[in-house]
């Protein structure tokens, strides 16, 4: 049967779009580059090339002199990375707001954290997100308009509506809607997210599970929590509650992390974070209450993370959070607990990242969102796309 206008038009529009996706995340490409990434012919990855240069997605780097024989072959990139920015928002620490801005192509063009008051209510620590938004997006000599997409990181599932109806360690942040209180400055799609699954998107997009498509991403700190990417996806569940395995009791999750704050010869009056920290450099230190009380903290994590392992296999558990810090103290007795339990150990890595991750994994779901809408399934004009 023979393809009809349309049909040739729509494969046509496909095989520009296997074109766009070649460049992007590439250095400068040649036609016989692209052609072999995309497995078009080489005639047809060059008309589909200069087609994309005509409508402004791309654009010819033009060779610099060279004492190669010979013309040098033209070079092709992506051009419409700095059409467009993403943000991705982290208020899941009650000490800090964190904001990034990055181009379309995922390089990073501002940064900015912002103390908060640990005690600060709701109308005040949005207040403290606003502000830094606009410092960040002021810096970068931008206004709400050149922003494509918005992913906040929060504690707790997350619903369609991007709410959670579970008390966190924020002051009344349960009252919370980030999408509407946003959607006053931002005409683009806004998202919100669990931290500890944005923290596991980062983790393969920037960190320490790169070469990964099966990972377990836990949270290590005052709160212990776990992200899931299976088969390259992250994995939310019905409600969005996949990984939220600490709600188990008697995965002992929940008082694994008392274990540090109960040690013997904390200062009086520390802190949990401060007691945390004291315990683990006491136990480098060769303290021997300090020691048992981490190995306690070891002991009552794996139950959890071998629950993981048992049911998804992964390739990797990374150790992440605040507690990353001490994974010197923390990944070889971890590994052995395991393999008291699961059939297969999987390799243990500890982040890199420190608290950056749940700002960068919403970049990368933002940058995403851009994808989906803008290029997911026709290849629309290089402009922002719009809240629907």
């Amino acid at each position: 049967m023979a393809k009809s206008g349309t049909d040739l038009a729509r494969m046509r529009e496909m095989n520009q779009l296997s074109v766009l996706w070649a460049l992007r995340g590439n250095p400068p490409s040649t036609v016989t580059e692209l052609a072999g990434r995309t497995g078009l012919s080489r005639p047809a990855a060059d008309v589909l090339v200069q087609q994309l240069v005509a409508e402004g997605w791309a654009e010819v780097e033009e060779p610099g002199a060279s004492s190669t024989v010979g013309r040098p072959a033209r070079r092709y990139r992506f051009f419409r990375a700095g059409a467009g920015h993403v943000l991705g928002i982290d208020v899941v620490g009650v000490h800090k707001v964190l904001v990034m801005l990055c181009d379309l192509e995922g390089n990073l063009v501002g940064s900015l954290r912002r103390p908060v008051d640990p005690k600060a209510g709701l109308t005040e620590r949005l207040a403290s997100v606003d502000q830094t938004i606009d410092d960040v997006l002021g810096e970068a000599g931008m206004v709400a308009a050149d922003v494509w997409a918005v992913t906040v990181g929060v504690t707790g599932p997350v619903d369609e509506n991007g709410r959670t109806s579970i008390a966190t360690q924020l002051p009344g942040w349960v009252a919370a809607d980030p999408v509407a209180h946003l959607r006053a400055r931002f005409t683009c799609p806004i998202q919100v997210e669990n931290d500890c699954k944005l923290a596991a998107v980062a983790e393969r997009w920037k960190g320490v599970a790169q070469d990964a498509d099966d990972i377990v991403y836990l949270l290590a700190g005052l709160r212990t929590g776990a992200g899931l990417i299976i088969d390259g996806t992250l994995r939310r569940g019905f409600g969005g509650a996949a990984g939220e395995i600490g709600a188990l009791k008697a995965v002992r999750w929940l008082n694994a992390p008392q274990h540090l704050a109960s040690c013997a010869g904390v200062p009086a009056g520390a802190k949990p974070g401060e007691a945390a920290a004291w315990v683990f450099r006491a136990a480098r230190e060769g303290d021997s209450a300090a020691k048992t009380a981490v190995q306690r903290y070891i002991r009552d994590l794996a139950i959890g993370v071998a629950a993981l392992v048992l049911t998804l296999d992964p390739q990797i558990v990374v150790y992440g959070g605040g507690f990353s810090r001490s994974a010197d103290l923390v990944l070889e007795p971890l590994r052995r607990e395991l393999a008291k339990h699961c059939l297969r150990v999987p390799e243990l890595r500890a982040s890199t990242l420190r608290d950056e991750g749940v700002a960068l994994g919403g970049l990368r779901v933002a940058l995403d969102q851009v994808d989906d809408r803008l290029l997911g399934g026709q290849l629309a004009a290089p402009v922002a796309p719009q809240f629907s």
